[in-house]
């Protein structure tokens, strides 16, 4: 885990049971763990801009440097348009404002919600809350657990996968070497087992299935020292 900042308390979050200890609060490393299971990046940050914490994935998309970046434990983008609009979105959080802004580069595209985690007229310290984009819905672990529940052959699931990417039925047939007919035969299968009345119904449910990361060993670790894998 990276977690920068001792000063962070989740117990005063109100996270570690009521104040007459009837029941046992969450264990902070617990609470870290839920969120690297969590198929968003996320960040937290304090009211001088230091990242005081950062997920598995929002520690990836910093270590790539592809939109944004650490510089100094703090959240930057990767020139200085960027960069900009998370300086105007944090001031805006800080002042007790949710703010959205979206990075585009070329084909990429990284959102980012900015959601204050304390009222500026409360007395503990200001920080905020910093969500990037989902992952892409192929890479949501859910989507292949949902083609084991409904007990998909792999071809299904390889067609499930396709829609999923965007992919039109000549697109699947031409990927996977068969007949358009087949994939239509699959997919008319697909939504049977599914309880879909079409494909849009069947995309909605796999659109709406719960945020669940794949295994965190496939996505490149970071030391605690996040400033070694900062850019200048």
């Amino acid at each position: 885990m990276w977690q920068q900042g001792s000063d962070v308390n989740w117990n005063d979050a109100g996270l570690a049971g009521d104040a007459a200890g009837a029941r046992p609060g969450l264990p902070s490393h617990m609470l870290l763990r839920v969120f690297d299971e969590i198929d968003y990046g996320m960040l937290v940050i304090d009211s001088q801009g230091r990242i005081l914490h950062a997920n598995h994935l929002a520690r990836h998309e910093l270590a790539s440097g592809r939109m944004i970046m650490s510089y100094g434990n703090s959240l930057l983008g990767s020139h200085a348009g960027f960069t900009g609009q998370i300086q105007q979105a944090m001031e805006a959080s800080l002042r007790g404002q949710r703010r959205l802004i979206m990075l585009v580069q070329g084909e990429r595209e990284l959102s980012l919600a900015f959601t204050p985690l304390s009222h500026p007229l409360e007395a503990d310290p200001p920080s905020v809350l910093v969500l990037l984009s989902r992952q892409s819905t192929c890479d949501n672990l859910a989507v292949r657990m949902f083609a084991r529940t409904l007990s998909l052959s792999p071809s299904e699931e390889a067609v499930l996968m396709g829609l999923c990417r965007g992919l039109g039925i000549p697109d699947i047939a031409r990927q996977h070497g068969v007949a358009q007919s087949t994939v239509r035969s699959q997919i008319k299968t697909l939504r049977e087992k599914a309880g879909a009345s079409s494909i849009r119904r069947l995309l909605h449910r796999i659109n709406s299935l719960p945020p669940v990361v794949p295994a965190l060993r496939i996505i490149t670790p970071m030391p605690h020292n996040a400033t070694e894998f900062s850019h200048p």
